[in-house]
């Protein structure tokens, strides 16, 4: 049986804290916990986008974007596919109050990401969108953090 340590407190933040459709995906040969969001908003001026593989569309959007702990001992990716990657320690884990504050940054995130995309939506002179993950604000904050319990990387 697995114990899922900062997982279950991941998802249990998520659901209340997180406005958006997520989905929390855990790499246990790499040692990694991926969570991926989608931001979908209608193209009403049917804009023609084209996607990061290329492929033109004016239909609605639909934007997938993903963040990353990982174990920086064991962990292999590529940090360009991801909105941040945030390191765990492996033994001693996240703590509630992390994943919590964690959990608000990263909506305050996407709901900013969602004004722009509107905007570039409604701006024909907008070549790119992007979401944006402010590093030096979140590390700020986390340094105000006070962290009491910790929860482990999951045991299977």
């Amino acid at each position: 049986m697995a114990k899922h340590g900062f997982l279950d407190i991941l998802d249990e933040v998520l659901a209340e804290r997180f406005a958006y459709d997520y989905e929390i995906n855990w790499d246990k040969r790499n040692h990694a916990v991926e969570v991926g969001f989608v931001l979908e908003a209608q193209n009403t001026a049917a804009v023609q986008t084209v996607d990061a593989d290329g492929e033109v569309s004016s239909e609605d959007i639909l934007f997938e974007d993903y963040v990353l702990f990982y174990n920086p001992a064991k962990s292999q990716f590529d940090k360009e596919d991801y909105l941040v990657t945030l390191p765990y320690e492996p033994k001693k884990g996240l703590s509630r109050e992390f994943l919590v504050y964690f959990a608000d940054f990263l909506n305050e995130t996407v709901e900013r990401g969602l004004d722009d995309l509107m905007d570039f939506l409604a701006d024909q002179e907008s070549e790119e969108f992007a979401i944006v993950w402010d590093t030096e604000a979140f590390e700020n904050g986390r340094a105000a953090l006070q962290e009491t319990a910790f929860y482990s990387y999951p045991r299977y």
